[in-house]
């Protein structure tokens, strides 16, 4: 086996939720090629954003640092440039690396294109979303490359009033990252590399190739799950997101769907998530074809979840249920990720960083807030333990402006803090692992209510920002 460097395939997607992979249970759903990764290499089951929407998000798993630490709270801000992202630091380290897709940490509004800090990317494919709003998008170029136009592939009408059928597979925008990703594979098979796969899909609007959407019978899909007067005892947030989501007037109407409504919208999620898969495989192949399997070094994983339906909420915002905070955490690589580890630790998207530093043997950066979880991925470490609580945060981030809110996880309890609020959510993991039951305002959880409040202010003093160095005694 070659001694080089381990290549770097981190393949994240954008807005998929923890239950849905067919090898950790979801039986509707077909991912053989993410369930091959998972059988050959580490899964944690229980991995967390630093925080429910994109790119505060990003800007933590990029860095390996909490969002209040990187300033890049919100949608729409740009991440200082003094922030070292992770493939700065591979750059630096003689890896070329490069990008498909989202990059997202900066604003995309308004006509205007991302800008960039320093950050390592030398190859760069930048496509924020399908729609062709600038001509800088490379999904755009790549379309009319192959004599397509985005407005005529997309042509199709809504088969209902929630999902509608989208860009044909072929010329879909998560196949073009794949295309990006395949043709920098077979370029640069003779130096070290570091490439980001960051797909669109399966962000909302619900619109899949009908190829992948037939494939989902309604009649087979589940319904989301729902309890009568749930929301009587949960925060504002959750009330308005329940009529509109994103309390977006005139956008989703979630109070009108029908239980086939929601059937459809679950069908074309997952249908969305197996052309994912199946572009997955496709690169697996390229890096077999060119003999780089067992040098490489493949992370999948996604940036936050997708409520899809669950408490009677759609898309996300200023919400922390598992659904929306949780997601798939897989890592490979032959001989040096052990094979078939199943990892049930609390573990944050944070401690990336220092993982991928760790097994590719570069200095770990000094600012770094993640954990590194290469021994248990080299079997020299409890897989079932690794942190006592997941942290996670929503600072005015995008939708509900003033909405701001912490949550801290531990393996028994959740609590959510809405500051500047009388609205919070306290939950017995234990008795209700599905989140139904807020015992914010129970007079009998008021005690561990207190505690939980007081681990949640520690953890935030606790995360402050490691950096600068201190360098003397005085």
């Amino acid at each position: 086996m070659s001694r080089r460097p381990p290549n770097i395939l981190w393949f994240c997607t954008d807005q998929q939720r923890y239950d849905t992979l067919h090898a950790l249970g979801n039986s509707r759903i077909r991912t053989p090629h993410t369930d091959r990764l998972i059988a050959g290499g580490t899964c944690f089951t229980q991995a967390y954003a630093q925080s429910p929407v994109c790119t505060p998000s990003r800007a933590s798993f990029l860095t390996g640092r909490y969002a209040r630490t990187t300033r890049c709270r919100q949608n729409g801000q740009q991440i200082p440039a003094y922030e070292r992202l992770l493939s700065r630091l591979f750059a630096d380290q003689g890896y070329l690396c490069g990008l498909a897709g989202k990059l997202h940490l900066s604003s995309c509004a308004a006509g205007r294109v991302e800008n960039r800090i320093d950050d390592g990317y030398t190859v760069f494919h930048w496509s924020h979303h399908p729609q062709p709003d600038w001509p800088e998008n490379g999904y755009t170029q790549w379309l009319t490359s192959h004599g397509k136009a985005w407005d005529e592939l997309y042509a199709g009408g809504y088969q209902t009033p929630y999902v509608k059928e989208g860009v044909p597979a072929a010329f879909h925008q998560t196949t073009y990252c794949a295309e990006k990703t395949i043709e920098f594979i077979r370029a640069y098979r003779d130096q070290p590399w570091f490439f980001s796969f960051n797909c669109f899909d399966p962000h909302h609007p619900f619109d899949p190739p009908s190829e992948y959407l037939s494939r989902y019978p309604v009649d087979d899909m589940p319904l989301p799950k729902i309890r009568a007067g749930e929301l009587d005892s949960k925060p504002q947030y959750q009330r308005l997101d329940s009529k509109w989501a994103h309390n977006e007037p005139g956008y989703f109407d979630v109070q009108a769907m029908t239980d086939r409504d929601r059937k459809e919208v679950t069908g074309a999620y997952y249908a969305m998530i197996e052309l994912i898969d199946d572009q997955l495989g496709r690169i697996l192949s390229a890096l077999e074809d060119t003999e780089q399997l067992e040098d490489t070094l493949i992370v999948v994983m996604s940036d936050h979840g997708e409520m899809l339906g669950d408490h009677g909420l759609y898309l996300k915002g200023p919400h922390f249920y598992d659904e929306s905070v949780r997601v798939p955490l897989v890592l490979h690589w032959p001989g040096k990720v052990g094979a078939g580890i199943r990892s049930n630790a609390l573990v944050e998207l944070i401690d990336l960083a220092p993982t991928l530093c760790e097994l590719a043997h570069i200095p770990c950066y000094q600012g770094f807030q993640g954990r590194s979880l290469a021994r248990i991925c080299r079997r020299e470490a409890d897989p079932m333990n690794h942190r006592d609580f997941v942290f996670s945060e929503y600072y005015n981030a995008w939708t509900h402006h003033h909405a701001y809110g912490s949550m801290l996880r531990t393996r028994d309890h959740k609590i959510v803090v809405y500051h500047g609020s009388e609205d919070g959510e306290l939950y017995d993991l234990e008795a209700d692992p599905e989140e139904f039951d807020n015992l914010w305002r129970d007079a009998s959880a008021q005690e561990k209510k207190m505690d939980l409040l007081r681990f949640c202010f520690d953890t935030s003093v606790f995360t402050m920002d490691p950096l600068p160095p201190r360098l003397g005694p005085f």
